[in-house]
């Protein structure tokens, strides 16, 4: 089985103390990782707007997010100043590219794309993604190749954008293979790799993990003999929950896992693009996460 990694960094916090222990484990078992930063304002604050979304209460309930965050980041850009994580945290953005991580953007502000991209003009979410291409190249001298979206939220317009930003490939989607996103007949042009399996945060205060040592295991017992993507978070992860990632990490390499690296695995698979194929892009529902989320359909 082939596992990779792909880490998504969202706010200030995280990225202050959540990224050089994950880069010091991955660096420590020789294991590729995919860095994606958020590069602008940490608003995490303003997301209180998603209580109106169905489930919302209970992942807060389930994930004990005061604990995770910090009553610091959860105030940011609200009650308190949202500090702009690049500027802050430049220096241990390129540690992780010095190292030989693959890094890219996650986002410039993760609260407005995650909570408004479907709200936005095609000129406003293209402006929203060239912000953070401008701060990408200012810290790492070169131009991205690969993006994730906030809270897996794609469309047309950001798609568009991926497209004209000449992306390698990108992971926005939920799904379980990699493909070529349509929407209304068109298709685009960058690939998806999605995440195949759940994240840590939709399995944590479920019934059968109030014992989270059975997590790893578990892991272990659905994935394929395919690529399976983990999405994991430099807050959770990387911070209140690296023993518990520590102990997947070596129960998987104690299991034969074989990890690898998503640039890599993309530039393999285009090099016969005709193989993979095109699949909707829809929007829809997980298990334990609020609100829909960018899918992989037929």
């Amino acid at each position: 089985m082939k596992l990779a990694i792909k880490v998504d960094v969202d706010t200030d916090q995280g990225t202050a103390n959540g990224v050089l222990p994950l880069g010091k484990l991955f660096k420590e078992y020789q294991i590729p990782a995919t860095f994606l930063f958020s590069f602008g304002p940490d608003n995490t604050g303003k997301a209180i707007c998603r209580i109106f979304r169905p489930g919302f209460f209970k992942k807060v309930a389930r994930t004990k997010v005061t604990q995770v965050y910090g009553w610091k980041t959860l105030l940011s850009g609200t009650l308190l100043p949202a500090p702009h994580i690049a500027k802050r945290h430049a220096k241990i953005m390129r540690q992780m590219r010095d190292d030989g991580f693959e890094v890219g953007i996650h986002c410039y502000d993760h609260f407005r794309w995650q909570d408004y991209v479907h709200q936005m003009t095609p000129a406003e979410v293209d402006q929203e993604f060239q912000k953070a291409i401008t701060e990408f190249q200012k810290i790492f001298g070169e131009k991205p190749q690969t993006a994730g979206a906030p809270g897996w939220q794609a469309n047309t317009n950001s798609l568009t954008t991926y497209d004209r930003a000449n992306l390698l490939y990108a992971s926005d989607t939920r799904g379980h293979s990699p493909f070529f996103p349509r929407i209304n007949n068109i298709v685009f042009k960058t690939p998806q790799i999605p995440t195949t399996l759940p994240t840590l945060d939709e399995l944590l205060g479920l019934p059968e993990f109030l014992d989270e040592s059975a997590i790893p295991n578990h892991y272990l017992s659905i994935m394929k003999n395919t690529l399976n993507v983990l999405t994991i978070h430099a807050e959770l992860e990387g911070s209140a929950k690296f023993k518990l990632f520590n102990a997947f990490i070596e129960k998987a390499l104690a299991s034969g896992m074989e990890f690898v690296s998503l640039k890599e695995y993309a530039s393999s698979l285009l090099k016969d693009p005709h193989s993979i194929p095109i699949c909707e892009l829809i929007q829809s529902s997980i298990p334990n996460r609020s609100g829909l989320l960018a899918c992989q359909g037929l």
